[in-house]
């Protein structure tokens, strides 16, 4: 039954209108799953990933500094990551490596700049949240909405690392919910700019940032909405202060994790970010960007853990036995391997996809920041318990990826509210169609083109499934049973609109696992085209391209598994009885200081 009012929803909807605006009517590659299709050429060939030399070279470089200068376990215990490592990493390039070449940047590529980003994240998730929420989502905002002016002023003192930036959204009432942004900022009467008042929190290099968009409600004109608008915002504004500089919290603690208050402070109106209004739209672009660079970290800190898991369960004797040699440890090592296999060959075939000039792409940075964030939380408990007890003291690096590991999943998007937004992103594009369907039925005379294309799909889905693009013979049965499942996938969605209709937006525990189904669709998507070229092309000797080929054919294998349990779940289920009893405890402890 549902919980929200009509109005409620339908103030909802308008909002999800506002912020996404035409995004909501593009089609990306993950979205036709909803529909049963697969729409091989808007996922590009996955890229040949060390075909740069030259990035090649700076990912040597940048072992070698992390190698010499970051001591992970030191700026954990110090909560700070030094100014000689801040400065080092300017000059390595990473502080601008994909703003233009024009403003002092590298000029980089997504995919390019991923490769760095999974070095530093195998080094120090601190480090490497600091770089990421430097250089993915801070001056990123002003290439993509700046003005000319703005970026000459801003972008090159950010390339080099000598200012550092924030995106500053969080607030007490904006998390997750990032339209409910309470920060104000008030028109001046003489028109030259706006009054800002308001509080952030938790906002990463926001106490020593020198140059940070911050999301502040605007009044619209000729109403009484307000809505929210991006600003350009500098620390020697008048009313501009640093509560905190550096929150002391569980893990990622280098970073400088701050909270903010501007109190009457004033901002010229052309430091307005974009269009006014339009902040949300800002915010949803730049994500997309970090979301991709959280994969390359994950991937990184991912593929550390199966590297010391496996050197340790062949070294590690207990019962007269190595540890590999145990079916319970083999089922851990199994699943990591694979895992940081899909990641990476998800990270980069998305940011192959960002690179290739894809029309849209929100989906699918969506789907593999859950994704990468999720595999990597497993693995790391995973390596925790292969090591046991070692691994939970503080000379093992293994506590401090846990504690670093946990805010991947919170942070840039919590995964809960993510799902919900990758199910409901897909399944409204088709209940739209079967909505505009309906309409045409009661007009057939002057649908019939419409109503015909619909026809043809509903038919040519029932007689075969959708077909999946491989080059190598030997893939033809994975791309079939992949095809196979798209199609099935698609029957799933559509029943589930018609038993539920809009009550659908209100079902979180079936959209989890629409989400979930289709975004192992899209890592499977990303391991199969990996494997493609990997057998037609690849550099890898014999051996070590056989390892990988059979690491992808495990992750295929043990997705379907999941995919069609999921499947299954949506009919057959204790739905019902987990919110029966959730209520019931939620009703119990009112008035009780929270004791069950």
């Amino acid at each position: 039954m549902s919980n929200t009012s009509t109005t409620d929803r339908e103030k909802q909807l308008a909002e999800a209108e506002e912020m996404f605006g035409d995004r909501l009517h593009r089609s990306g590659f993950a979205q036709r799953f909803y529909f049963g299709q697969v729409k091989n050429g808007r996922l590009p060939e996955y890229p040949e990933v060390e075909a740069d030399s030259q990035t090649t070279e700076r990912v040597a470089a940048l072992r070698r500094f992390c190698d010499e200068k970051i001591d992970a376990a030191k700026i954990d215990r110090q909560s700070l990551i030094p100014d000689d490592v801040v400065e080092g990493l300017g000059k390595l390039g990473l502080l601008g490596a994909c703003l233009p070449k024009s403003v002092g940047g590298e000029g980089m590529s997504q995919l390019n700049y991923c490769r760095l980003l999974e070095v530093l994240g195998g080094y120090c998730g601190g480090t490497a949240l600091f770089v990421n929420a430097h250089h993915s989502i801070g001056p990123r905002a002003i290439v993509l909405f700046g003005t000319p002016e703005q970026q000459q002023k801003y972008l090159p003192k950010l390339a080099t690392g000598e200012w550092l930036s924030a995106f500053a959204l969080t607030e007490v009432e904006a998390g997750s919910d990032a339209s409910n942004v309470q920060t104000t900022a008030t028109p001046t009467p003489d028109g030259k700019g706006f009054v800002i008042n308001g509080e952030k929190r938790w906002i990463t290099n926001g106490g020593i940032a020198r140059v940070l968009t911050v999301m502040a409600r605007t009044p619209i004109k000729g109403s009484d909405e307000t809505k929210v608008t991006a600003f350009i915002v500098t620390p020697d504004m008048p009313g501009f202060e640093v509560l905190e500089t550096r929150m002391d919290k569980c893990g990622v603690r280098g970073s400088a994790t701050g909270r903010l208050a501007f109190r009457d402070m004033f901002v010229p109106r052309e430091n307005i970010l974009g269009e006014l209004g339009r902040g949300l739209r800002v915010a949803l672009n730049v994500l997309d960007f970090g979301r991709t660079t959280f994969g390359a970290t994950c991937t990184g800190a991912a593929k550390f853990c199966v590297r010391r898991a496996l050197e340790h369960a062949n070294r590690r004797v207990q019962f007269g036995q190595t540890l590999g040699s145990f079916e319970l440890v083999k089922e851990k090592l199994a699943a990591m391997g694979a895992g940081a296999l899909a990641m990476e060959a998800a990270t980069y075939q998305t940011a192959a996809l960002i690179d290739s000039g894809a029309e849209e792409y929100m989906l699918e940075t969506a789907m593999l920041k859950v994704f990468t964030t999720e595999v990597l939380w497993q693995t790391i408990n995973d390596t925790i318990q292969i090591f046991g007890g070692k691994a939970y003291f503080t000379d093992q690096p293994y506590e401090r990826m846990m504690r670093d590991g946990r805010i991947n999943t919170i942070g840039e998007g919590a995964n809960d509210v993510l799902k919900v937004f990758v199910a409901l992103g897909g399944i409204r594009a088709v209940g739209l169609e079967l909505q505009d369907v309906l309409g045409a039925l009661q007009r057939p005379i002057g649908n019939l083109g419409k109503l015909g294309q619909f026809a043809s799909r509903r038919l040519g889905s029932m007689l075969m499934s959708p077909t999946v693009e491989v080059r190598s013979h030997e893939l033809e049965t994975e791309a079939g049973q992949l095809g196979r499942m798209v199609g099935l996938f698609g029957s799933h969605v559509e029943r589930l609109l018609r038993v539920y209709q809009e009550d659908i937006l209100d079902r979180q525990y079936q959209l989890r696992r629409v989400a979930d189904v289709a975004t192992e669709l899209y890592v499977s998507s990303c391991v199969l085209t990996r494997m493609d070229r990997q057998i037609r092309h690849s550099e890898l000797d014999a051996h070590e391209r056989a390892r990988q080929i059979e690491l992808g054919h495990y992750y295929l294998k043990t997705a379907r598994r999941r995919m069609h349990a999921n499947l299954a779940a949506l009919w057959d289920n204790d739905d019902t009885a987990t919110t029966t009893v959730a209520d019931m405890l939620l009703v119990a402890t009112k008035g009780q200081n929270g004791h069950v």
